[in-house]
């Protein structure tokens, strides 16, 4: 009798472990990791530029005046490509972007702005994407805004889409 007792515990246990992994195949897949800085302020940060035609960017240039975006991407991201007509339309309506060029090239960054436009007001250089993890940034494209205190007030992961840009407006509204 208890032979066949544990002939039926690895058959139980084998149940249970596809019971649960049928289980978590059915539980939507949560892509992006949300920063744990929203609501926090800017760690201290001063980078070089990324490139010779543009100031570097550091926390102090985030502090003051009108809340501003900070865009964190690179020149080998493909959804950078995407946002970047986006990013143009905010700096037109009069939106303030300081990016982070994350682990890229001078010339790579150069080329980038000059193919694709270029709304920033400053860029600077993460090579080893040190001041993107300390922002609790996850990839790139990702974009924050930050009000005049130098706090992160919102977070918005991936690339900008065109009807991103209203919500972003309105982000940028609520931390005034």
């Amino acid at each position: 009798m208890r032979n066949r007792l544990f002939l039926w515990v690895p058959l139980a246990l084998f149940a249970f472990f596809a019971g649960l992994a049928a289980f978590m195949l059915t539980q939507p897949k949560d892509e992006f990791v949300e920063s744990t800085m929203i609501g926090q302020p800017l760690p201290d940060f001063a980078l070089k530029p990324a490139f010779g035609g543009l100031p570097g960017a550091a926390k102090a240039d985030l502090v003051g005046g009108q809340p501003r975006l900070l865009n964190v991407w690179a020149s080998w991201c493909l959804p950078c490509i995407a946002e970047a007509p986006q990013l143009e339309e905010l700096r037109q309506k009069g939106v303030e972007i300081v990016g982070i060029a994350i682990r890229d090239r001078p010339e790579d960054v150069a080329d980038f702005l000059a193919r694709y436009g270029n709304p920033y007001s400053r860029v600077g250089s993460d090579p080893i994407s040190e001041v993107q993890l300390a922002i609790g940034s996850s990839g790139v494209p990702e974009t924050f805004v930050i009000d005049s205190k130098g706090i992160i007030r919102y977070q918005h992961i991936g690339d900008i889409r065109e009807s991103d840009v209203p919500k972003l407006m309105a982000e940028l509204e609520k931390a005034r």
